[in-house]
């Protein structure tokens, strides 16, 4: 497909630069991606629902693509998106908007309609449920105890290892690593071996994306790196410390919650 027709640009929200890209007008829907996308993660809905009379709008999240990265993981709590978000919303100068989102973006979205329910009509989240703080243990603690030291969001805590990791392989063999996980049972690598080496390289494509089409986000990643889209694991504890005013509250506006049979998220 063409995105020839899709609009790009900058605008400024909560202190960084986000790119959007932007086609239609009408009702605003925003569109999230998760790890390890960009905005092209949507180009297909992008052009569907930009064509038929939705204002459709895919940002590249804090961290990705052409939306500044902050280097700090205290930089990347839900009070950051969610500020983030909300100054897209007040750049349109609308009051609430549709939200989907897949992956990380589907947690956005949850938190969004968490913190901030007035502005969002309803959403749909993908990959990941919405889920509750827990009460009586941090996240990190809970994966190592529930998947071990080896489970990949306790990979990417320490600062610079997955980054290294990564760095032994090309961006595209990391995209297809990634994007095309062939595993059915949680992503927990054996002892001593990394979360990147431990996933196959699948020889032959699903017949949902190309080559070129992974060269895209492959692209993306090779300006920006990937520390931005890791220090959204890293900050998991300080959230859960932050959004302890919201132990036992419930999403108020109307949502569905959807995945695949093989989808993986934390």
């Amino acid at each position: 497909m063409s995105t020839s027709d899709v609009n790009h640009h900058r605008i400024k929200t909560n202190g960084i630069w986000m790119h959007l890209a932007e086609k239609g007008s009408g009702p605003l829907v925003l569109l999230l991606h998760g790890f390890p996308e960009n905005w092209f993660a949507w180009r297909h809905q992008i052009d569907f629902l930009g064509s038929h009379g939705e204002h459709v709008v895919a940002p590249d999240l804090r961290g990705y693509g052409d939306t500044d990265a902050p280097l700090n993981p205290s930089s990347y709590t839900w009070f950051h998106i969610v500020a983030d978000l909300l100054g897209l919303l007040d750049y349109f100068a609308v009051q609430k908007a549709f939200v989907v989102g897949a992956d990380w973006g589907g947690c956005a979205a949850w938190y969004l309609s968490l913190m901030r329910p007035d502005r969002v009509k309803g959403i749909i989240a993908l990959c990941v449920p919405f889920m509750p703080r827990f009460t009586t243990i941090k996240p990190l603690e809970s994966f190592h105890q529930m998947f071990g030291d080896d489970y990949y969001v306790c990979q990417f805590q320490e600062a610079g290892r997955a980054e290294r990791a990564f760095a032994r392989y090309d961006c595209l063999t990391v995209m297809k690593k990634f994007m095309l996980i062939n595993k059915t049972d949680q992503l927990t690598a054996p002892a001593g071996k990394e979360i990147v080496d431990y996933l196959e390289t699948p020889s032959i494509l699903p017949p949902w994306i190309t080559e070129e089409e992974l060269q895209v986000f492959a692209d993306k990643f090779q300006e920006s790196g990937f520390t931005g889209a890791f220090n959204y694991y890293r900050a998991f504890n300080l959230d859960w410390e932050l959004l302890a005013p919201w132990q036992g509250s419930k999403i108020t506006v109307p949502a569905k919650a959807d995945s695949g049979r093989q989808g993986h998220s934390f």
